[in-house]
């Protein structure tokens, strides 16, 4: 027989509040532990204090005493109280804060008749139903976006009508030299979105394995659409059915960096405006039409755009080497991975250097080639001004200076072609840099189209340690100038996630730009520009800077490690110079913005961005202290050497211990904003977890954090927005007016690129093309190009 004291009077044993007691004692240990360490940090005292609270009543709950719950009933109250004046109701940074005491809480309540011998029933099960019925709101609440902002649907004021006649082209990177991803077609618009379904899928056979990634925009020309793989391969595919017209393979492989944004278009007999001396060409058979590909070897081709054979009568059989007039390059050192950008008879290519490798790198010259030929028409070295074609014999191009590995836009009016640069190789240190390099690092860069001289020029950072190069394409259009006409505007987006609003005819900011005061005290040896370019005349995307409220963790123990870790690290907003204290950089060197770039609604003058929240922890490592053979070819993660620097750097993201962001999601978001208001209209996480890996185990479920973005979106006529570089496995439409997702298609795997649309000549169909070979943190990985259209 049992003895009366190992049973309550309400005729249960003791073993829940003796489970419950080991629960919070276990749980408050861990907290007081970690709450002594962030206090002595200067963090908040809430763990420490909360974690004593919780072992003394975790301990009465074990010994039977009422005291206990009104111990924990006082953790309850004074979390919600402390969540609640640190982050409001923001719903998510509630999450980790609430989620645990309100478990803990019905546990409490579940237990309360046994631990008041009986007395307090009714009170108890309505305590538990309270917190129960909080807690299923709570779970269904994580399947609805948070930190939306839904514009209305009252037009703006834009420029661009719907294309009811014309040849549909999607020709260029953006689709017209412009860069705003505008495609004046709505045979697919707001009212039918619902009804699209896959048309075709086109499988390359170029998986993105490892050190590739499938960013490919297609380009478009009558009924064929052109593709590119991420070794350079190009398919020619039928625009209606998707079935394959030719193939060429340049055999490339650049083993770290694979990818292709896109191939170009030529058409000789097009050109009204010529550039150079170089006289056009006769008629031929062959070759009236042309591809012209860059390669991930450096080479520049072009392909006769009916047969895909070389065009023999360009460079040599078909092939210009990139690499002339480079000096030494190195294996992975220098090559082509953005689509290359005709003007009129001109082909504009600049290149990728390999980030952080060393001092001594390619030069980052930008250089036109005639089209017809490909003779060397003219050559911009920010170094040497002097070199306007190939460099003296037993020269080279001035090494190490700013590159343009994006897209540049052109006015042809104007004659100008934008450049945006990268900052000055090895990135995290500047000591070494040459007064030019300093001038042009991540810049926008006006160059005249016939000449390659430099028209105006303006810069983005100030002695740019922080590889916050400019990495988009400019968009271009004319925004209302206040007094009924318009001003012909360059919009840049940036890395920084600000957003520069410039005159293009002579890089005056439009809106306005401050240069405000930023940290100080870089590692000794490099220094720091006094001030930085803020653009407060637009909006800005994802800088609110980061704080220890801001950590965040899907539990308790994650959220206070990232705090912990937060506050070990030097943070100063986004311009903390690099040093040997390891420190944050925020946004981060993906961003922001990315090479995706903004598309236009031009008729609505509506931008609309994507942009990525990853902050990375970066540290310099004194030379003495590096390990040359523990160094990979890795890109953005591990360490870069740095090579003719004191210091080496390490680089890598700012995760939790479960491996998730340590600060409080969205991590990405898509935006619209009015360019006649200068204001955000609206903004809504960008996908869902339901894709994401964490700790190798598939999230599985459709929660909308919103995750990091790549690729750009595009804007039609129609009214909508295409989207599909979310890490879930889905292209979205939303409504560009208000930010309303209308339709998702789920794809085999996630996509990383740049949607396009055109009208198929032959049938009369509108079009909505994707490449999907996996987003980045994914390991499903695919070769698919898919085409969507109406219901017939």
């Amino acid at each position: 027989m049992k003895t009366p004291s190992a049973r309550t009077p309400d005729g249960g044993g003791r073993w829940p509040l003796v489970l419950l007691g080991v629960i919070l004692v276990l749980v408050g240990l861990v907290l007081a532990v970690g709450g002594v360490r962030l206090a002595t940090l200067g963090g908040s005292w809430y763990y420490l204090i909360t974690g004593v609270v919780m072992v003394v009543s975790g301990l009465l709950f074990a010994l039977r005493r009422m005291a206990g719950f009104w111990l924990f009933a006082a953790v309850f109250v004074g979390t919600v109280v402390w969540s609640l004046a640190e982050v409001g109701l923001d719903f998510w940074p509630l999450v980790p804060r609430l989620a645990p005491v309100l478990v803990l809480g019905l546990l409490a309540f579940l237990v309360l008749p046994r631990l008041s011998l009986g007395r307090v029933r009714a009170p108890a099960w309505a305590g538990a139903l309270v917190l129960l019925a909080v807690l299923v709101a709570g779970g269904a609440a994580m399947f609805v976006p948070h930190g939306v902002i839904e514009g209305s649907a009252s037009a703006g004021v834009g420029t661009a009508a719907p294309d009811a006649t014309g040849e549909s082209r999607w020709q260029y990177y953006g689709r017209t030299p412009s860069g705003t991803r505008y495609a004046p077609f709505a045979q697919i618009n707001k009212d039918n979105v619902h009804q699209l379904e896959e048309a075709w899928t086109f499988r390359t056979g170029d998986i993105a394995g490892p050190g590739s990634e499938n960013q490919n925009t297609p380009t478009q020309i009558g009924d064929t659409v052109y593709v590119c793989t991420p070794h350079s391969q190009v398919f020619a595919l039928d625009a209606d059915t998707g079935a394959q017209k030719w193939k060429f393979d340049p055999k490339a492989d650049a083993k770290i960096w694979n990818r292709c944004r896109g191939v170009a278009y030529y058409e000789p007999a097009a050109v009204t405006a010529r550039v150079g001396d170089v006289p056009a060409p006769a008629p031929a058979p062959t070759c009236a039409q042309r591809i012209v590909l860059t390669t991930v070897d450096a080479r520049m081709i072009q392909l006769d755009a009916k047969t895909g054979e070389p065009c023999a009568g360009f460079g040599n059989g078909g092939t210009v080497d990139l690499k002339q007039g480079m000096g030494e390059v190195k294996p992975l050192y220098y090559f082509q991975t953005s689509m290359p950008t005709v003007m009129r008879n001109v082909v504009v290519v600049g290149g990728w250097v390999f980030d952080g490798r060393e001092i001594d790198e390619p030069s980052g010259v930008v250089r036109a080639f005639s089209a017809d030929t490909g003779e060397l028409v003219w050559a911009w070295d920010l170094g040497n001004p002097n070199i306007t074609k190939l460099p003296p014999p037993g020269e080279s191009y001035t090494r190490s200076t700013p590159n343009v590995w994006s897209t540049p836009a052109f006015d042809d009016q104007l004659g100008l072609i934008y450049l945006p640069t990268g900052n000055n190789p090895p990135d995290f240190w500047g000591a070494q840099r040459s007064k030019a390099s300093e001038e042009y690092s991540s810049s926008i860069v006006a160059v005249d189209v016939t000449t390659g001289k430099e028209r105006w020029k303006f810069q983005t950072v100030h002695h740019d340690i922080w590889d916050y190069d400019v990495p988009a394409q400019p968009a271009l259009y004319d925004v209302p100038d206040g007094k009924g006409g318009t001003v012909p505007a360059l919009i840049q987006i940036t890395k920084r996630g600000q957003i520069f609003m410039l005159d293009r005819r002579d890089g005056k900011p439009i809106a306005e730009v401050k240069e405000q005061a930023v940290p100080q005290g870089g590692q000794e040896g490099d220094w720091t520009s006094k001030t930085q370019p803020y653009s407060v005349g637009m909006p800005s995307v994802g800088t609110e800077p980061l704080s220890e409220a801001r950590m965040w963790g899907a539990t308790w123990f994650d959220q206070l490690a990232c705090r912990i870790a937060f506050k070990q690290l030097r943070y100063e907003g986004e311009f903390t110079p690099p040093t040997t204290t390891p420190s944050l950089i925020y946004p981060g060197y993906y961003g922001g913005m990315n090479w995706g770039s903004a598309s236009i609604d031009e008729h609505n003058g509506i931008l609309v961005v994507n942009d990525i929240r990853m902050p990375q922890l970066v540290r310099l490592i004194p030379r003495a202290d590096v390990d040359d053979k523990k160094i990979t070819l890795s890109h953005g993660v591990g360490m870069h050497p740095q090579s003719g620097t004191p210091y080496a750097i390490t680089q890598q993201a700012f995760n939790s211990p479960l491996g998730i962001p340590c600060h409080a999601p969205a991590w990405g978001t898509v935006t619209g904003i009015d360019l006649k208001t200068r204001q955000i209209v609206w903004q809504r996480p960008a996908g869902t977890v339901q894709d994401a890996v964490v700790s190798g185990v598939k999230a599985g479920v459709p929660v909308p954090l919103g995750m990091p973005t790549l690729g750009g979106p595009i804007t039609t006529a129609g009214g909508l927005t295409f989207y599909g570089g979310t890490q879930d496995y889905y292209l979205r439409a939303y409504d560009t007016l208000t930010g309303k997702e209308l339709w998702k298609g789920r794809m085999p795997v996630g996509g990383q690129a740049t949607p396009m649309s055109y009208v198929s000549p032959k049938s009369g169909q509108q079009y909505v093309v994707m490449s999907a070979g996996g987003s980045r943190q994914s390991p499903d990985r695919g070769d698919y190009v898919i085409a969507y259209r109406l219901k017939r």
